[in-house]
């Protein structure tokens, strides 16, 4: 099992940038596959990005290519996303996500454990 802290959001306004982080708790979080996902008031959790147990696959959905990107370090138990070019409609909670397989998750059902969510604003 693992538990997921996130930190980094805040206010920031239109054209910043926002690095979020997440730690991860106990000694095996290289065997974990991770994501960020976000929710915004009245809408569903969405894919934002994700990263592969060793870093070497990495996926973005449409709204995040080119101006996100995700990093991993496993020796410190961290995920990071790094995102420029921050819009309104990026404001949302930004969730980090780990699940316990190989290859790449896009959806919400494909992780199995979640943190408790980090707010963004971009305020125009």
């Amino acid at each position: 099992q693992v538990q997921l802290v996130e930190s980094g959001g805040g206010l920031v306004q239109t054209g910043g940038s926002l690095r979020l982080s997440c730690a991860a708790s106990g000694r095996t979080f290289s065997s974990y596959g991770m994501g960020w996902f976000r929710q915004a008031p009245g809408k569903e959790r969405q894919f934002v990005a994700a990263i592969s147990r060793s870093g070497g696959d990495i996926n973005y959905a449409g709204s995040a290519k080119g101006r996100c990107t995700i990093s991993r370090d496993n020796a410190k138990n961290t995920v990071h996303l790094q995102m420029d070019s921050l819009k309104p409609e990026d404001t949302a909670v930004y969730y980090c996500a780990a699940r316990a397989a190989s290859w790449i998750g896009v959806t919400t059902n494909a992780y199995d454990y979640w943190g408790q969510g980090t707010q963004v604003t971009v305020s125009s």
